[in-house]
């Protein structure tokens, strides 16, 4: 069944796009597995990129993880970064491998890739180890707000950087009569909102979001392992539940490798011929040789063709030049082909010494 590879800085949505694919082509049966750095880890932790090695190790825990999982019957979706290409390309050929379809999904945070969350009116406190809120300001707890009503938060940490520095604000709590909101019964915790309080528990500090910036490559369609690519900017934009679907269970798979595949069946007498056919035309030219003269055409045994002959040939090479043609014929056998053996061995010859 299909992979789907997202992409992106953190803070850009990433957890919470896989949470609504996930429940979307649930909704419809299908197995779909979520691997992330949390399955795989044990527990969230952002300091693995600051880390070379434990990064390193991360992406084949990964890459593991899904390679398990890949199978006729379940969607994998990797939330990660994925933000190396070589790491997404090796991911490319897991699905390769596997005969199935995949497509990429990049996450975007409004206002570009570079800084961290933006968060209005913040205030300077630093040393504090906050995290960010992703939620919009229209659906905060389940509640519309009036235009310019403050923001009813819970007693969290919001960290933002602006100027390139790092800010932060504790907004306290305010009473119902401050927001001129009614009473409302208390919202029931969704799926979604499972998801956004786990993906902002990770705290990414702005020297590793600034490393993890200039370290990002982004997505290409022009690369065969970026496409289909699919760009989310926020998290207003809807999911393109359509064209996911279409990509996922419509496209074919990408092709295999040729030598990762079985070799096609042959008579079992196919090697004998060759073997025999290619000794014929090789024992016939050491002898035609021994009367021929430069700028002659010789005529070997069980062939229609003729080898112009340039200059005294050595058995050694000779032989050299038939193992040669053994083993890539040995690749593509081809009981058809048997009458042409020697001819084929010929050009061969003829392409490979002139």
């Amino acid at each position: 069944m299909p992979l789907v590879v997202f992409c992106g800085l953190p803070y850009s949505g990433k957890s919470r796009r896989a949470e609504e694919l996930r429940g979307a082509l649930a909704a419809e049966g299908r197995a779909v597995y979520v691997v992330d750095d949390a399955l795989v880890l044990g527990t969230e932790d952002a300091t693995v990129y600051g880390d070379s090695a434990r990064e390193k190790a991360l992406r084949g825990a990964l890459r593991a993880a899904v390679e398990r999982r890949l199978s006729r019957h379940d969607v994998v979706i990797l939330d990660s970064l994925n933000y190396i290409k070589g790491f997404r390309y090796e991911l490319y050929c897991l699905a390769r491998a596997a005969r199935t379809p995949l497509c990429l999904v990049y996450c975007v945070r409004p206002g570009g890739l570079s800084g961290g969350p933006r968060v209005a009116d913040a205030v300077d406190h630093r040393g504090l180890n906050l995290s960010v809120s992703w939620r919009p300001r229209t659906e905060e707890r389940g509640r519309p707000l009036a235009v310019g009503t403050p923001v009813l938060r819970e007693p969290q940490a919001v960290d933002s950087v602006a100027s390139g520095r790092t800010q932060a604000v504790v907004p306290k709590e305010l009473e119902p009569e401050e927001t001129g909101v009614p009473d409302l019964p208390a919202p029931v915790t969704s799926e979604f909102d499972t998801c956004e309080k786990r993906m902002v528990s990770t705290f990414y500090s702005p020297e590793l979001m600034e490393a993890l910036t200039l370290r990002f490559e982004a997505p290409d369609s022009r690369n065969r392992w970026d496409r289909p690519l699919f760009t989310l900017v926020g998290l207003e934009e809807p999911l393109p539940l359509a064209e996911i679907r279409a990509a996922l269970f419509e496209n074919q798979a990408p092709p295999p490798h040729q030598s990762t595949q079985s070799q096609p069946l042959a008579s079992g007498s196919f090697l004998h011929q060759l073997d025999q056919v290619t000794s014929q035309v090789l024992a016939g030219l050491m002898e035609a040789q021994k009367r021929a003269v430069p700028g002659d055409l010789l005529k070997l045994p069980g062939t229609t063709e003729h080898l112009q002959f340039t200059r005294p040939l050595t058995m050694a090479e000779l032989s050299r030049l038939r193992r040669q043609f053994i083993s890539y014929t040995k690749m593509h056998p081809n009981n058809e082909n048997l009458p042409q053996l020697a001819n084929m061995f010929l050009q061969y010859l003829s392409q490979s010494l002139h």
